[in-house]
């Protein structure tokens, strides 16, 4: 058993290098098939395994037959999140390498797996998620289109004109690096209160520089409000997607 492991994991790592020299196979595609290999393999290995102490496969064959429906109970959510896989491969809603929000987890996609999938938030914690829990639900992909919006907020002191300081934060947020001409970034009045207007900051940038573009927005809002005339009372908060 244990040297059968040690093949199994020698096959995985040579079809993997196969199939990445041929550079024709998406990662995605890869890893899916690296995971089936390893599970037949595996069965394979078990069967082997039995029928040196004497267990046929016919044996166990009708040993499977005879606890079907007690496997099948056991094994239905499993056999779920393969189906689902499958799926997700047919219909490639996202790739490895893509950043997604799908099954109450948001990051970057590392693996999709047989039965599960593995993402990488941004703060680095290494998620599973079945995959008939993505599948069943609704995700979101920020990688398929080329550029993404940078929502921010402003919040104005009170009896501070929004026209003057949309008309400040404009230069000042075209400025930024990685922020994109077209579309042009969107600032305009979110909402008026007693309390000062709320001003959205809008700016567009690539999907690889979000955090780098929206902290360097708030930046730019601190520094061409605060020091005139238009500070941000403590306690407004900025609202990142990821």
């Amino acid at each position: 058993m244990v040297i059968g492991r040690r093949l199994i994991a020698l096959a995985q790592r040579m079809s993997t290098r196969a199939l990445e020299r041929g550079r024709k196979v998406d990662p995605t595609l890869a890893t899916y098939l690296r995971s089936i290999l390893g599970g037949v393999l595996n069965i394979g290995l078990i069967l082997a395994v039995l029928d040196i102490f004497g267990v046929k496969a016919t044996s166990f064959a009708a040993l499977l037959a005879g606890a079907g429906l007690a496997i099948g109970t056991a094994w239905g959510g499993l056999l779920t999140h393969f189906a689902a896989g499958v799926f997700m491969q047919v219909l490639r809603p996202f790739k490895v390498g893509d950043f997604i929000q799908a099954g109450g987890a948001t990051g970057t996609v590392k693996e999709i797996g047989l039965f599960g999938t593995t993402v990488v938030s941004p703060d680095s914690v290494y998620t599973i998620i079945g995959n008939n829990a993505i599948f069943s639900g609704a995700i979101q992909n920020y990688s398929v289109l080329p550029h993404r919006r940078v929502d921010c907020k402003a919040k104005l002191a009170p009896g501070a004109d929004p026209g003057e300081a949309i008309d400040k934060l404009q230069p000042a947020v075209a400025a930024i690096r990685n922020v994109l001409d077209k579309p042009p970034p969107e600032i305009a009045i979110l909402e008026l209160a007693i309390d000062g207007a709320l001003l959205c900051v809008r700016p567009y940038c690539h999907n690889d520089h979000y955090s780098q573009v929206f902290f360097d927005t708030q930046t730019a809002i601190h520094k061409a409000l605060g020091p005139q005339g238009h500070p941000v009372p403590e306690g407004t908060a900025a609202r990142a997607d990821s």
